[in-house]
């Protein structure tokens, strides 16, 4: 069973990128705000990991964090945050808030692969 990948970034450049490394392992799902992420999931899909940028129009990716992490149906669903704020007061709010890993634009594909298959592993180990 192939594992669903929601990317949520308002630049068509980096949700190429993503689908294009990804798309062989994982179900690749792009939206380009947290608005439309939360909408798409609403309406029944259910996502293994998210990746999100923080900066996107409509609904930034603090506020979906918010909503993701206050939702009783969507809390449990591991994000990681890809955001080219460097910046260890965001870092440390995003992980506070609930995200499960944070990391840099520009990033490379094969850690951010690493820290996804982590993630599943550690999400599988706790479900069973």
């Amino acid at each position: 069973m192939s594992r669903t990948l929601l990317v949520i970034d308002d630049s068509k450049s980096i949700l190429s990128v993503i689908s294009y490394i990804f798309s062989s392992k994982y179900n690749v799902i792009k939206k380009t705000n947290g608005k439309d992420a939360l909408d798409w999931m609403h309406s029944g899909n259910l996502p293994d990991v998210i990746v999100s940028d923080l900066n996107m129009p409509e609904m930034d990716g603090f506020e979906f964090l918010r909503h993701l992490k206050s939702s009783g149906l969507f809390e449990d669903i591991p994000l990681v945050v890809l955001s080219s704020n460097d910046n260890s007061v965001e870092r440390i709010k995003c992980l506070k808030m609930g995200a499960d890993d944070y990391l840099i634009k520009p990033f490379n594909p094969e850690e951010l692969d690493a820290r996804i298959q982590n993630i599943i592993k550690r999400t599988e180990k706790f479900l069973k």
